[in-house]
């Protein structure tokens, strides 16, 4: 069966709301959860992007059983392997061994931030396998010093290693990626249902690991409404993974997404109640061997009634597929 989880998407909740969001996802009964790591909402609508790594802290202290997982961090640009590698052995800690190490090479508009310029996709990849190298060395508490081609680490070392490494997920779309997350990753990320990209993954040494993907959906009893916001908010998703990770700033994915209608941004997200368009939504994921989808509700003043819907009417229906 697959496991079903819950979505803390910093770009659309404060940092107090996402830490209640997600209790309240626990007690309702979702399998795991996920967080963003932004530092810019992709639209200035969405109004919000706190510090993924202190709502994490806070959220491994206020739940006891429903697993985190960075969705994803970039740890090549804002942030240098070596400080992801102390931060993700701490929430392993803090969590009691359950969260689960998300890594991507990142989009423009979070890691513009830094002036450290964007390099092309092939770069951000070669930056992501040495960082991941890092990591993985220092999760065994021994000293590290690297002198590699774009990261120096000097007598580096882990002083509070947790007895279980969290596992590392690596964000895939396409065969590069794919052959990357099979190598160094001990779980598969993907947004897009693609059989293509879980079978790369499993060629690459990934065969018998999870793959975990993502769907919006936007539950309002008035679907209208619910097409409303989706499109407000969520138009920029539209775009495709290879034009949203190279635009800078919430000005340009508003610009590149002017011209889609609510009507695109419904064929594409599931809008309303129906129970039964999120089903056919979910079951490509399946089809296509993935294991665990973290479903993201659109509208951060929405996640109390969404919550409700998916303990009462969604999960059921969802574990009865």
């Amino acid at each position: 069966m697959m496991r079903i989880g819950y979505t803390m998407m910093t770009e659309q909740a404060g940092p107090r709301e996402l830490v209640e969001h997600v209790v309240e996802a626990e007690r309702v009964g979702f399998d795991f959860s996920v967080i963003s790591d932004h530092s810019f909402p992709w639209l200035e609508s969405l109004g919000h992007a706190p510090y993924a790594w202190s709502v994490l802290g806070a959220a491994a202290q206020a739940t006891s059983t429903i697993p985190l997982m960075s969705f994803v961090t970039c740890p090549t640009f804002r942030y240098h392997p070596a400080v992801i590698a102390q931060k993700a052995a701490t929430v392993q800690q803090l969590s009691e061994g359950r969260f689960r190490l998300g890594l991507g090479s990142g989009e423009n508009l979070n890691e513009h931030v830094v002036g450290a310029g964007w390099p092309s996709a092939r770069v951000r990849l070669a930056m992501l396998d040495e960082a991941v190298e890092i990591i993985r060395a220092l999760f065994t508490g021994a000293y590290v010093t690297r002198n590699g081609r774009y990261f120096q680490v000097a007598d580096a070392r882990l002083w509070d290693v947790p007895d279980d490494p969290p596992p590392l997920g690596i964000a895939a779309s396409g065969p590069r990626s794919c052959a990357l997350a099979g190598r160094h990753g001990d779980l598969l990320i993907a947004t897009e249902p693609k059989r293509e990209l879980v079978d790369a993954f499993d060629a690459q040494g990934g065969a018998g690991k999870p793959r975990v993907g993502q769907l919006p959906i936007c539950y309002d009893t008035d679907r209208e409404a619910a097409v409303a916001r989706a499109h407000e908010q969520f138009r920029w998703a539209l775009g495709g993974w290879r034009l949203n990770a190279e635009l800078p700033l919430p000005v340009g994915f508003a610009q590149a997404s002017e011209h889609t209608r609510p009507e695109d941004v419904a064929k594409s997200i599931p809008c309303g109640d129906d129970v039964g368009a999120v089903a056919d939504a979910v079951r490509p994921f399946a089809e296509a061997g993935f294991t665990e989808l973290a479903l993201l509700q659109i509208g951060g003043d929405r996640q109390l009634p969404f919550l409700h819907w998916a303990e009462t009417t969604l999960l059921p229906a969802l574990r009865d597929l």
